[in-house]
């Protein structure tokens, strides 16, 4: 199948996912995960109506902003470092892997010398995975509160990677409590904090994280194919 016909594929699940529980399909976002992906092909994805990128490097990620200018929207989904912090608080919509209190203290100095105010998804690993990126979930409360402080940076909601599992019914639980975990903390009335966004899912499992809440899926191999 051609990319755009993966891509309005993609689209009828979400939406399908979306109806099933309830919720608009308009609720609900895809970033197409450009990670690797050549520009001629991300081109055919525009083209087709992909209106979010999401890129796990700075560096690649730079390349094609220059590329796509105003035509999309960026969010960043990689493991970022604070050396990269300058970078990314110009290039990104919306940074989706916010995990420290260093790496928020290094972006809030970034965004502030700009004169701007960064959206940001904090990043929980709700199976404390040793290889991936987040903060555990007892620690995530503690980490928003500080954030919350950094009137540079403004948190719109969660977003998490959890552990892979070849059937998706497996992973529908870390969905759910990251949904959970969304409902207590916007409970708490932070100010500065905003639990808008739900950043769960990608191809193999996208609509479960939808029927669970998801506002972002970040799919990249349903809609490109397998990277080589």
């Amino acid at each position: 199948m051609s990319i755009a016909a993966n891509l309005a594929r993609v689209k009828e699940r979400i939406a399908a996912a979306a109806l099933r529980s309830g919720r608009s399909p308009e609720s609900v976002r895809l970033v197409g995960v450009t990670k690797t992906v050549d520009p001629p092909r991300v081109e055919l994805a525009v083209q087709a109506g992909l209106e979010i990128l999401g890129e796990n490097y700075v560096q690649e990620a730079r390349d094609k902003i220059r590329r796509f200018q105003g035509r999309v929207r960026w969010h960043f989904i990689g493991r970022l470092q604070s050396n990269k912090a300058k970078h990314a608080v110009q290039l990104f919509d919306l940074i989706h892997t916010v995990d420290s209190l260093r790496l928020a203290e290094e972006l809030h100095r970034r965004a502030g010398a700009l004169g701007l105010v960064v959206p940001v998804l904090i990043q929980v690993n709700l199976a404390a995975e040793a290889t991936k990126g987040g903060v555990r979930l007892d620690e995530a409360r503690p980490l928003i509160r500080e954030v919350a402080g950094l009137d540079h940076l403004h948190i719109r909601g969660l977003m998490t990677m959890p552990p892979y599992f070849d059937d998706p019914e497996r992973v529908r639980p870390y969905f759910r409590r990251l949904r959970v975990l969304s409902e207590e903390i916007a409970a708490l009335g932070l100010p500065g904090v905003e639990m808008r966004e739900l950043s769960m899912g990608m191809s193999g499992d996208f609509e479960a994280a939808v029927e669970e809440g998801a506002t972002l899926v970040r799919v990249g191999t349903a809609v490109f194919g397998t990277r080589p």
